[in-house]
């Protein structure tokens, strides 16, 4: 049976896939408001991130291979979709437009496929420190919701959300202490009190329950939130005393630089 979390990845990645259907070019080349990037942009970033991942398992040297060319561009000052196309230009043929969405779509099982075959609990390298395979198909799940978001927003789908969306909302609760951490601010305590209602019906809830220290609301927009695809204030979400609140306005749950969230009204469905 397949690892549950490289089922979720799968199928998020068929969600995405499902929407662009036949895409052309043109289609392909809307742009999303997320940092100006095209779909083509997102599906680039997001096939060579799973390349990567499929990468590591055959070997730190595999992956370190990959980390270092990608990591020379940006350090001379390259944007992601700059250094995505330079990938797919040196590594891929070129590879781009539709035949780059199939490739991409044709990649997302065999990724899943090869993740479900090993120990979930088998440590990989990455950008940062190591991670286990379980939570490398979380985080390629995570990727590909919180980009999948701007595409479904550029073509004004509605996304519909299962409740695999709990391993997001997991990571973005897990996250609490990195989000301050990684701005060197103090991490306030205690833990805020999480109560979410899944697309389901279904209510999950994480840390202790303290009324005046709390966040309230729509799973999915908690999700939203902790991925930066949207402002807290274009939600539902209720957040409840100053360490939630302030969580709220500036939680990350992705790695990398402190990042600031959309502003209020930037991210929404055409």
């Amino acid at each position: 049976m397949m690892m549950k979390e490289a089922q979720d990845f799968h199928d998020e990645s068929r969600a995405l896939a499902n929407i662009l259907g036949r895409a052309d070019d043109e289609a392909l080349g809307k742009v999303t408001l997320f940092k100006g990037w095209t779909i083509e942009d997102v599906i680039a970033h997001l096939h060579m991130w799973n390349i990567a991942a499929g990468l590591t398992l055959e070997g730190r040297d595999k992956f370190q291979e990959f980390f270092t060319g990608v990591a020379k561009h940006l350090m001379a000052g390259k944007a992601h979709p700059q250094v995505q196309r330079l990938w797919l230009d040196e590594t891929q043929n070129g590879l781009h437009g539709r035949a780059l969405v199939t490739a991409w779509c044709d990649y997302c099982p065999e990724l899943a496929s090869r993740y479900a075959s090993v120990d979930p609990g088998t440590r990989i390298a990455w950008a940062g420190p190591d991670m286990t395979t379980r939570s490398k198909m979380i985080a390629r799940q995570m990727e590909t919701w919180a980009h999948g978001q701007e595409t479904f927003d550029v073509l004004g789908v509605a996304r519909d959300e299962k409740d695999r969306i709990r391993n997001i909302c997991h990571l973005g609760v897990t996250t609490y202490s990195w989000t301050f951490k990684n701005r060197q601010e103090d991490v306030p305590l205690p833990k805020p009190y999480v109560r979410l209602t899944a697309p389901s019906g279904a209510i999950w809830e994480w840390n202790e329950v303290q009324e005046d220290n709390a966040v309230i609301g729509d799973a999915v927009h908690f999700a939203q939130v902790v991925t930066q695809t949207r402002n807290i204030a274009d939600t539902t979400l209720e957040a409840r005393g100053a360490n939630a609140t302030r969580w709220m306005e500036i939680a990350q749950c992705f790695a990398g630089a402190p990042e600031s969230p959309p502003a209020k009204g930037a991210r929404r469905k055409a």
